[in-house]
């Protein structure tokens, strides 16, 4: 499954909000730094969807806030 987040790093909580039709927006508490709220990004998406962490890979977006993220 191909889906479009939007990111919001640096937030107080860590929540995953279904907007449309694939389309997620995303809270990660971790910075945008070295990394880290891709990662953050990776575990709650998986966390989600109730999958493995090695089933989610950011197609897209890798320093953007806006990401094309594969499921599965």
């Amino acid at each position: 499954m191909r889906i479009s987040v939007t990111v919001r790093a640096g937030s107080g909580e860590e929540k995953v909000e279904e907007l449309a039709n694939n389309s997620f927006k995303v809270w990660v508490r971790e910075a945008p730094q070295k990394g880290l709220a891709n990662k953050a990004l990776i575990h709650a998406l998986a966390k989600h969807f109730g999958t493995s962490q090695s089933n989610v890979r950011i197609v897209s977006g890798h320093t953007s806030r806006n990401k094309i993220v594969t499921i599965g």
